[in-house]
C-alpha cells in the first residue's frame, strides 16, 4: 500500500516541483545520467484528452508484436469476450477502421481482429465521450482503430510479418505478411497497405447441467484473411479530394467433434466472408484555419456465407446466408469564435440506410431495412481553467421489414440527444471533469439474424432475434486524471430494453439468443495508477528531480476496474477487473514488458455468473530495434501459464458452460521501414484514415 500512496503523492508533487524550476531547467543541463530518463521527444504511449484516451500502438511492442485483437486484449480496462462482448471500463464499444464504422458484429468481427497484424496499426482511439458530432446510435463509447502510418512525398515502404505457434495435442501455427507503399507527386498522393494472415487455432467447449452432458465440443479451425487498404489524395489549392477503397476476404474451415446426450457428430463448417467499403471525403478549407467544411460519402457491403455439413451422414446441416449494404452521407461545418478564451463551434447533418437480408437453404427469412436522418450542434469553450462541450443531436428512425411471414415491430420516431461535459483544468496535465449523454443502441444483424452462422447441433444453437427493439442510455461519469496515467472514475448508466445475450434451456438441450431487458442499470468504477521503479531505488526527493518521460521509464502500471450489472429478478453482483503491466528497460536498450490479468469469482455479466477467474494470464514481450530504429524486433509468450477460460454458471437455469482455446502462444514479429535516401522526403497527414485527425476535430485549448 506505502508505494500506492507513494506514487499518488509523486504523480500529484511532481507538477508542483517542476513550477519552481522551469527557470532554471530551461537553462541548466543535467550532469547525472539515469538509465531510467530518455530526454528525447517522443510520442506517447498513452494520450488523455476531455472525451478520449489514445493509445499509441506502433511504439508499444507488448500490443503489436501478435495479431490486433491480441493487443486489445491487453489494453487495461478493454475486455474482449464471448461473455462481456467488446467493453472499455464497462462500456459498450462501436467499432470504427480509421474513421469509418465496420458494421461488423460477433464472431465476424473476432475473425476480423484476428486477420490484421497488430504491427499495422497506428494507434487506437477510445471515445469515451461521443458528442453531438457522432451518431446517437454510437451507445456508449466509440473504438477507432487507425490502421496506417503517415505517407510521404516520395516513394517510401514498410514491410511487416510475424509468426507464431501452439502445442495443443497437435502444433499448429500462425503467420502473416504486410506491406504499405505510399508516394505523391504534383498532382496526387497515394497508399496502399496490403497484407494476409493464416491462422490455425483449436477450441474446446461444453455446456452440461449437473444431470447430464448438452455438448462437448472440440474445434479445430483454419483461417485465411486477406486485406488490401488504398488511398488516393488529391489538393486543390486549399481544399482537398481523398478517395478510399477497402477489401478483406476472409475463409475459414472448422472440424467440430462434438458428443452429447444421445448424440455423436463430426461436421464441418465454412465461413465466407467478403467486405469492401469505399469513402469519398472532399474538405473544404478557408483563408481561417479554424473554419472546416467537410463532406463525406461511405458505403460498405458485407457478404457473408455458412455452411455446415455432416462427415458422419454427408448431408447439409446448416446454409445461411447474410447481405448487408451501408450508405452513409454526412457532413460537418466548424469554425472557431473569439468567445470567451477559445470557443469552436460545429454543427452538420448525416443521412444513412442500412438493407439486410438473411437466408436459410435459398428462402429469406429476414428482410430488415433501417433508415436514420440526423442533425447536430455542438460547442467546445476554454475559459480561464474550464473547458466546456455541449452539444445536441436530433436523429429520426424508420425501422421496418419481415421476419418469415411476420411483420416486424414498426420503430418510427423522432429523438432528442443532448450530451454534455466540463473539465476544471487543476493545472497542465491535472484534470477533473463531468460529464452527461443520452444515446441509442440499434440491434445489429448479428443480434437480429435468426439463422446459426456459428455452430450447432441436436442439442445446442445459436440464433438472433428479429424482434428487438432499440436500447436508450443515459450515461453519468465524474473522472480524475494526471499526467496520462493516473486516472480515478465513476460511472452510471441507465439502459430502457438493454439487449443482452443469455443462454436459455429448450427442449433438447440449450441455445444462445438476445433479449431485451425492461430496465438495467450499470455502475463502473475504474482505477489507474503508475508505479516507477526508481521510487524503490532513488526514493522519492531524487525521483522529483527528474523530467522524465514516463514512457521510457521503468514501471509497474496498476489498473483495477469495478463493474455491477443490475437486472430486475437477479440478485447480482459486481466483477472486479485486475490488470497489472509492468516495462523494465534492459541493458542494450531491450524492452521487455510484462502483464498479467485476472478477475475476481462470483461476479455477474448479466446472466452469466463467473466461477473461475475469467481469462486469466501472464503475457511477455521482449522487443529491440535495429538498423537507426527503421527494424523493430519482438520476441512474445501469450497466457505463459496457461491459466485463460471460461467457466460460467447460467442465471436462472441449471447450466455450466466452460471453454479454453490454444491461448498459450509463441511467436515474433518484425517491422522493417525501408529507409528513404531523398533528403527532401516531407511527412504528410495520413490519407488511408479519412477523417480529420483528433487534433483537428476536439482540441482547442490544451
Amino acid at each position: 500500500m506505502k508505494p500506492i500512496l507513494t506514487s499518488i503523492l509523486l504523480t500529484f508533487s511532481v507538477f508542483l516541483y517542476a513550477q519552481d524550476k522551469t527557470a532554471n531547467d530551461s537553462i541548466k543541463k543535467m550532469e547525472t545520467e539515469l538509465d531510467e530518463v530518455v530526454l528525447e521527444k517522443k510520442k506517447k504511449a498513452v494520450e488523455r484528452q476531455a472525451d478520449r484516451v489514445i493509445f499509441d500502438f506502433s511504439e508499444q511492442s507488448h500490443l503489436n508484436s501478435g495479431m490486433l485483437l491480441d493487443g486489445l486484449k491487453k489494453l487495461p480496462g478493454l475486455i474482449v469476450s464471448d461473455v462481456a462482448g467488446m467493453m472499455y471500463q464497462g462500456k459498450g464499444l462501436q467499432v470504427y477502421m480509421d474513421g469509418r464504422p465496420l458494421n461488423i458484429y460477433s464472431q465476424d468481427l473476432t475473425a476480423y481482429l484476428e486477420g490484421i497484424p497488430g504491427n499495422t496499426i497506428e494507434k487506437v482511439e477510445i471515445i469515451t465521450h461521443p458528442g453531438a458530432e457522432f451518431p446517437a446510435t454510437s451507445g456508449g463509447a466509440i473504438i477507432n482503430i487507425v490502421s496506417s502510418k503517415k505517407s510521404q512525398k516520395y516513394l517510401s515502404a514498410t514491410y511487416s510479418n510475424g509468426y507464431s505457434y501452439t502445442n495443443y495435442d497437435n502444433s499448429r501455427h500462425r503467420f502473416n505478411n504486410s506491406l504499405t507503399l505510399n508516394s505523391g507527386n504534383s498532382l496526387f498522393n497515394w497508399q496502399i497497405n496490403a497484407g494476409q494472415s493464416y491462422n490455425e487455432s483449436y477450441q474446446s467447449s461444453e455446456f452440461f447441467s449437473p444431470d447430464y452432458l448438452i455438448s462437448r465440443n472440440l474445434t479445430d479451425r483454419n483461417n485465411r484473411y486477406y486485406y488490401l487498404k488504398t488511398g488516393l489524395k488529391f489538393d486543390f489549392k486549399m481544399d482537398r479530394l481523398l478517395v478510399n477503397y477497402d477489401i478483406t476476404t476472409n475463409n475459414s474451415s472448422s472440424y467440430i467433434n462434438a458428443v452429447g446426450d444421445g448424440f455423436v457428430s463430426d461436421d464441418k463448417g465454412k465461413t465466407k466472408n467478403f467486405y469492401n467499403d469505399v469513402m469519398l471525403t472532399y474538405q473544404k478549407r478557408f483563408e481561417n484555419p479554424f473554419k472546416k467544411l467537410d463532406f463525406r460519402l461511405n458505403y460498405n457491403n458485407n457478404n457473408g456465407n455458412f455452411d455446415q455439413d455432416s462427415r458422419l451422414s454427408d448431408n447439409i446441416v446448416l446454409n445461411n446466408d447474410s447481405d448487408q449494404n451501408f450508405y452513409q452521407f454526412k457532413t460537418d461545418y466548424s469554425q472557431q469564435l473569439e468567445f470567451l478564451d477559445k470557443t469552436k463551434i460545429s454543427v452538420g447533418a448525416l443521412a444513412d440506410k442500412l438493407d439486410f437480408e438473411a437466408k436459410s437453404f435459398g428462402s429469406t427469412n429476414l428482410d430488415y431495412s433501417r433508415t436514420t436522418l440526423g442533425v447536430y450542434a455542438e460547442g467546445h469553450a476554454n475559459y480561464k481553467n474550464f473547458e466546456f462541450i455541449v452539444g445536441s443531436r436530433l436523429e429520426s428512425y424508420d425501422i421496418h421489414g419481415t421476419a418469415g411471414s411476420d411483420d416486424l415491430v414498426p420503430f418510427k420516431q423522432t429523438r432528442f440527444f443532448p450530451n454534455a461535459l466540463v473539465q476544471y483544468n487543476v493545472m497542465p496535465q491535472i484534470h477533473v471533469n463531468a460529464s452527461y449523454n443520452k444515446k441509442i443502441r440499434l440491434p445489429n444483424t448479428s443480434a437480429l439474424n435468426p439463422n446459426n452462422t456459428s455452430y450447432q447441433n441436436p442439442n445446442l444453437g445459436s440464433f438472433g432475434n428479429p424482434f428487438l427493439q432499440p436500447t436508450i442510455y443515459n450515461n453519468y461519469e465524474l473522472e480524475l486524471n494526471a499526467f496520462e496515467y493516473f486516472f480515478i472514475n465513476y460511472s452510471i448508466t441507465d439502459a430502457n430494453n438493454q439487449i443482452i445475450n443469455r443462454v436459455i434451456t429448450t427442449d433438447n438441450g440449450a441455445a444462445t439468443t438476445n433479449e431485451n431487458v425492461d430496465n438495467a442499470t450499470i455502475y463502473n468504477f475504474n482505477f489507474g495508477i503508475p508505479i516507477p521503479y526508481m521510487l524503490f531505488t532513488k526514493g522519492l526527493k531524487k525521483t522529483l528531480e527528474f523530467d522524465f518521460n514516463p514512457d521510457e521509464i521503468n514501471f509497474l502500471f496498476i489498473y483495477v476496474g469495478n463493474q455491477k450489472n443490475i437486472i430486475p429478478g437477479l440478485d447480482t453482483k459486481s466483477v472486479w477487473n485486475i490488470n497489472l503491466t509492468s516495462q523494465i528497460i534492459l541493458p542494450a536498450k531491450v524492452k521487455f514488458t510484462a502483464s498479467y490479468g485476472t478477475t475476481n469469482t462470483g461476479g455477474y455479466y448479466n446472466y452469466y455468473i463467473v466461477d473461475k477467474p475469467l481469462n486469466q494470464r501472464v503475457d511477455l514481450t521482449f522487443s529491440k530495434k535495429f538498423l537507426s530504429d527503421n527494424l523493430s524486433v519482438s520476441l512474445y509468450v501469450n497466457d505463459l501459464l496457461n491459466t485463460v477460460h471460461q467457466n460460467l454458471s447460467i442465471a436462472q437455469t441449471d447450466l455450466l458452460y466452460n471453454s479454453r482455446y490454444d491461448s498459450r502462444r509463441v511467436g515474433f514479429s518484425l517491422s522493417y521501414k525501408i529507409p528513404s535516401k531523398n533528403k527532401q522526403a516531407k511527412e504528410e497527414g495520413n490519407i488511408l484514415n479519412s477523417v480529420p485527425t483528433n487534433d483537428e476535430q476536439n482540441t482547442i485549448g490544451n
